[in-house]
């Protein structure tokens, strides 16, 4: 997979002969198209249909957010890898084996929960003990006896109001919040997670896209007219891994600042430019960073890892395989 950009600035996006360029306070930053498969307009870029049509034909994918932080769309080029076998393969196991393959998902976001709660518990933070009980007895069992997407549902809003709950323990007093809320954030932590979870599901996107994959098709999650439901399934099981541990070096190793790097209103919070930057630059080398890979024998990047998980759902739909989604601890 190619590079990604982040545009934090505005300004203007053209082509410029056979290169892209973006143009600000009369300064010309270039971004070479042979390396890069995706860009990410995190302010007021505007750009025009000639540019379209050149990252189009290069495969770039664009995702463009909104003042909060959030994921607003994704400029999608023509699929080139469209497959009808694969879409009419992909309706036929939702039709036959959702429950199953949603179980699998949910499992692995409890998996990863445990993975990660665990290594706070063994550096001392006893009062995670009861959390980590709950999610190793009580939400396999709970999710071993669903019977339909709605219990299975349920199970996964446990395990994360569960890990929710284990913030308190971890991280610095003046970060931790009530609860989750979203649109829009209301103050640092929850700025934080949809930034980050924004950006992940972003780059579930462009994988997905470089597969045979139908984007709308999707298991755990509705499928949706109005989004790529596909990526909601595949991003859930890296937020602890790529999203949370990216908060959690931030805020314990006080790389960023309640004070210096937020935007505060009555009813929101928001990541200044020099917050998201920072928040860029840590959630970048976490993608980048790289494990050996246990079953190809050759060391991967986190990034990497997203788009195996895309292959893993490929051989689910194609070969009748079981869907079993990344793990933190062996790195598959």
């Amino acid at each position: 997979m190619g590079k990604t950009k982040y545009i934090t600035s505005m300004g203007e996006l053209t082509r410029k002969d056979n290169s892209i360029c973006f143009r600000k306070n009369g300064r010309n930053v270039y971004i070479p198209v042979e390396n890069t498969s995706e860009i990410f307009c995190l302010n007021e870029v505007s750009l025009n249909s000639k540019l379209l049509d050149f990252l189009s034909r290069a495969n770039i994918v664009v995702h463009f957010f909104n003042y909060y932080g959030g994921y607003s769309g994704t400029f999608y080029p023509k699929e080139y890898l469209i497959s009808g076998k694969v879409t009419v393969a992909q309706v036929k196991t939702f039709e036959d084996r959702r429950e199953e393959i949603a179980k699998s998902i949910v499992n692995g976001i409890r998996i990863n929960a445990i993975n990660t709660l665990s290594h706070y518990y063994k550096h001392g933070n006893s009062e995670i003990q009861p959390l980590l009980s709950h999610l190793k007895k009580d939400s396999i069992n709970k999710l071993e006896k669903s019977n339909n997407i709605k219990e299975i549902l349920s199970v996964e809003g446990d395990i994360w109001q569960t890990f929710y709950t284990s913030f308190k323990y971890i991280l610095r007093e003046e970060f931790i919040f009530n609860k989750r809320v979203k649109r829009p954030p209301d103050n640092p932590l929850n700025a934080m997670i949809s930034f980050g979870n924004s950006i992940l599901y972003a780059k579930t996107v462009t994988a997905i896209y470089n597969t045979h994959l139908n984007q709308s098709v999707s298991f755990l999650h509705e499928p949706s007219e109005s989004r790529f439901s596909l990526s909601l399934d595949l991003s859930e099981n890296f937020k602890h891994v790529i999203t949370f541990k990216t908060i959690f070096d931030l805020v314990n190793n006080r790389k960023i600042n309640i004070e210096k790097h937020f935007d505060k209103n009555l009813n929101y919070c928001v990541l200044n430019d020099e917050g998201k930057q920072i928040f860029i630059n840590s959630l970048e080398e976490r993608l980048e960073s790289v494990k050996e890979h246990p079953k190809l024998k050759r060391k991967v990047s986190l990034k990497t890892c997203i788009k195996l998980d895309a292959y893993k759902m490929l051989k689910c739909i194609m070969e009748e395989k079981s869907f079993i989604p990344y793990n933190i601890k062996d790195g598959l």
